[in-house]
């Protein structure tokens, strides 16, 4: 694997991922909640839900899912269910923010409900089976090279989703007023069930 390969990994990588999706409209409501103490934890979930898919699909899973549309669609139906969870507590939160997390357990909490956010979307596991082998050079040392990418991706995403969080934290004045947060909730809330609607009719 050459240096040019792996820049142009990175650099697809990066753009794919500050492109704001479900996981960091999670990240950054923790992040209005709970203020900098929330960054870490959230942006550490992401980290570790790519780390999952991209490992299973390394593991074959992502081929797996791709072909047996019943295990694709199980899937697919209990991350859909999970973000409707999310999205309608979000919703249901309406003018008030989460306090912020004072001890391990609700740092936890946000960290798990990140990576499963992550780990749980059926997209990730085939897009990345699908992703990878663009950037895998047949003659060199497949398990090396597919090592160097997800330690790649992961690092980026852990960046990527860490930023939102600082950001979104940074911002917290601009939600002091109830109306504002609310507001954010609701749409927060909107779009995260409305994700979950998009996993649900993707295909097998």
């Amino acid at each position: 694997m050459t240096f040019a390969i792996w820049a142009a990994f990175a650099g697809a990588s990066a753009i794919l991922l500050v492109i704001p999706g479900p996981t960091i409209l999670l990240v950054v409501s923790y992040a209005l909640g709970g203020g900098l103490r929330a960054a870490l934890p959230a942006a550490t979930g992401v980290a570790l839900g790519d780390l999952t898919a991209m490992t299973l699909s390394m593991l074959g899973l992502g081929a797996l899912l791709a072909a047996s549309a019943t295990l694709f669609t199980a899937l697919k139906w209990l991350g859909a269910a999970y973000l409707v969870w999310l999205g309608v507590k979000l919703w249901r939160a309406g003018g008030r923010l989460e306090a912020p997390p004072r001890s391990g357990a609700p740092a936890l909490r946000m960290a798990a409900h990140a990576w499963l956010v992550t780990a749980l979307n059926p997209k990730s596991l085939t897009f990345f089976i699908a992703f990878l082998p663009q950037f895998l050079d047949p003659q060199g040392d497949l398990l090396i090279q597919m090592a160097i990418f997800e330690a790649t991706f992961v690092t980026l995403a852990f960046l990527n989703a860490l930023g939102y969080a600082l950001l979104a934290a940074r911002a917290r004045g601009l939600f002091a007023r109830a109306e504002s947060l609310r507001l954010f909730n609701r749409i927060g809330g909107s779009l995260l069930v409305g994700a979950s609607l998009a996993t649900a009719r993707s295909a097998p």
